[in-house]
Formats: C-alpha cells, structure tokens, sequence
C-alpha cells in the first residue's frame, strides 16, 4: 500500500510563533512544512522588528478574563515546565527562580497566577511602596538567545525547512509555496499557509492589518549572578514599567518600557538612565555586593555589569491574537490561509498553546477541503 503524500504547509514568519506552530506540525505525521520568513533565528545582528529576540522574558501570564489567552498560558506553561526539567535537550534554554508582583489597582493579580508553583499572597510587609497588593511564586524564565536556536534546530531537526524570503502578498505563496524564494526550485501550490508575521501583518499584501501596531520595549542585559529571584512593579507610568529577570548564564534583563507606536529602533541614552535607576532603587540587590557592603550604589556602579541593550517593536493587535481560516486563490490555485499573530506581549508565554489552536483550524480546514 502507497503511503500518502503528506500536506505541504507554508508557515511565513520565523519568531518563536512561527517556530513553534511549524515544529507541532512537522513533528506531526502527515505534514512537510517550509518556513519562509525575511529575519530568521540565527541572523546578527538582529533588527528590533524580529521581535522574539528582545524577549525579557518569562512565563507570567497576564490572561485576567480572557479564557482562550488563560488555555493557550497554561498549555505552555506546562510545556516549558517539561522542557526546563534537568536533562531536556532544551534545560539550559530556562531557568527556575522565586518571583515577586507588586500590583497597584484593586483588580490584582491575573487569574490562573494561583495555580503556579509555590503561589503565596505577599503580606503588607513585603509590598513595594504603594502597592495594594502582591503575589510571590516560582517562575520560569528563558533566554531568547539560547532558545530560538533550540526551536530553529528542533525544527531542521524534524526534517522542516527553512528559506529567506521577503513575502510581499500572500498570494505569491498561495500560487508558488515557498519555492519561489529558492534559486532553482520548483514552485507549486501548498496545501495550506500560516501567516505568523507579528507587526509583518502591516503591510504584508492580503493581510494588510493596520490594527496591528508596535508597542516599544527597551531593556538593558546586565551581568549579575548573584541575583537569584525576579520581580515586577506591575504600574505602567508614561510608558514605562519596571522589572528584573534572571537568567541561567548569570545575566538579569532590566525593563522596561511600553511605546505605543513608537518606532525608534535603537536604545534611548536618557531611557536606559531611567531604567537602572529605578529598578536600583526598588531592588538595591542588582548591585555588586562588595559595594553594597560599603556604602548606598548608584548607577554608575551598574555601567560596568551592562553587556547589553535592547529594543524590540511588540506586535501589538487591537482585537486581540488573530485566530481565523480564509480560503485564497491565486491563478487558479487555492489554499486556506491561517492567520496566526498579533501576540503582543505574550508570544512566548502563549506560544505552544496558541499554536495548537492554530494546528487545530489548520486541520479542520484540510478535513473541509477534503470532505469538498
């Protein structure tokens, strides 16, 4: 008996959506699924418009009442749990630390925050200046650095493919896969196409979605392995908020801000000032001890730990992610169009469950095709 052909799937974009609903189809039976994306994982430097890069990041959802973000935090959530377990392929991608939010409304904390490791209610005590209220937990945190390349290799890996190419309307693939980004393919319509393109869905031909919009987030690496736990003072003011994020290598990410529609692609001087200063005054830790024995740090102490700046654009969508099948033509060929981005904020903390919803319309609508 001839084993069926399988599907071929064009996924365009290659951030940690595009990676990560291309690597559950690949790794499915029955799919042979070819990224084509302009900014890949392995590119430097890398621009802040591929904006997985610039991720602090860690695994905090900020769901509230939103049920399909609450499924789509948890379901990975437990997948990044698996794979920060020692002896995962992707261990040293993670890192497992004490965190510490500090709310300042009467709405509190997101719902689903309960069911995070160790959850407690912080008492009144332990409570930055202002705040009503606070939660401590065990968080996972990651590094975008080491864990995009995990996903791109996981992905070849698994027998997917990869190619650079600049989609100007998703019609071109629709009619030529991605074929047409490579010097002597053969170009033929796929079965499907995913459109995972983040703030790309702007201007990207057939999408052309002006609700999507960059929200600018600036942050500054420093080097500082005595930092143990993170912590959030969840108050945005003028655009900027205020956190700190270990990482495995000893590294701490300092935020941040919340440009919306703002578009400077590079680190602001007078930004990174009001970032150190501060997250030094509400958590004095960031500094050397052997200082902090002496007398009060100030920034100046900091300069020397930074290793580096940051400036990614969050794919900020009005409605919310983008969800949603339409079935497209082009010279004659015709292939549903899923349409995955708008992430905002929580790309990776909703990565793996989002992209399961996304298998799910994807399939639905070959079962549509085929029952057609």
């Amino acid at each position: 008996m001839t084993a069926s052909r399988p599907k071929q799937i064009t996924v365009i974009g290659a951030g940690v959506i595009g990676l990560t609903t291309a690597i559950k189809l690949q790794e499915m039976d029955g799919y042979q699924v070819t990224i084509v994306a302009e900014f890949l994982p392995t590119d430097e430097p890398t621009p802040a418009q591929y904006t997985s890069h610039w991720a602090g990041g860690h695994h905090c959802t900020a769901a509230r009442d939103n049920s399909r973000q609450q499924k789509m935090d948890m379901e990975t959530f437990r997948v990044f749990w698996e794979m920060s377990e020692p002896g995962h392929p992707a261990e040293k991608c993670f890192i497992r630390t004490p965190q510490y939010d500090h709310y300042f409304d009467d709405r509190g904390h997101p719902k689903g925050l309960e069911a995070m490791p160790d959850f407690k209610i912080l008492p009144k005590s332990e409570l930055l200046p202002g705040a009503v209220s606070g939660v401590s937990f065990t968080i996972i945190n990651f590094d975008p650095s080491t864990y995009l390349p995990y996903l791109h290799r996981r992905f070849l890996d698994a027998g997917g493919k990869m190619v650079r190419g600049s989609v100007q309307h998703i019609k071109q693939v629709v009619e030529g896969g991605a074929a047409i980004f490579e010097r002597g393919g053969t170009p033929a319509p796929p079965d499907a196409v995913i459109v995972c393109t983040g703030l790309g869905a702007r201007k990207l031909g057939g999408v052309d979605d002006m609700t999507v919009t960059s929200v600018r987030g600036q942050t500054i690496i420093l080097h500082a392995p005595w930092v143990k736990s993170g912590a959030t003072r969840r108050l945005v003011e003028d655009g900027m908020a205020s956190y700190m994020i270990p990482r495995r290598n000893g590294n701490i990410v300092l935020g941040g801000t919340r440009g919306v529609d703002d578009w400077y692609p590079l680190p602001r001087p007078e930004t990174k000032v009001w970032i150190m200063e501060r997250a030094l005054a509400l958590w004095p830790e960031i500094a050397p001890p052997e200082v902090r024995e002496e007398r009060n740090p100030t920034i100046d102490d900091l300069y020397p730990l930074v290793v580096g700046d940051g400036v990614g654009f969050r794919p900020e969508r009005r409605d919310g992610i983008r969800l949603e099948v339409e079935w497209v033509e082009a010279n004659g060929a015709k292939a549903p169009v899923i349409f995955h981005y708008g992430h905002g904020s929580s790309g990776f903390e909703s990565s793996w469950g989002s992209a399961s919803m996304a298998v799910e319309l994807l399939q639905g609508a070959l079962k549509e095709r085929t029952s057609n």
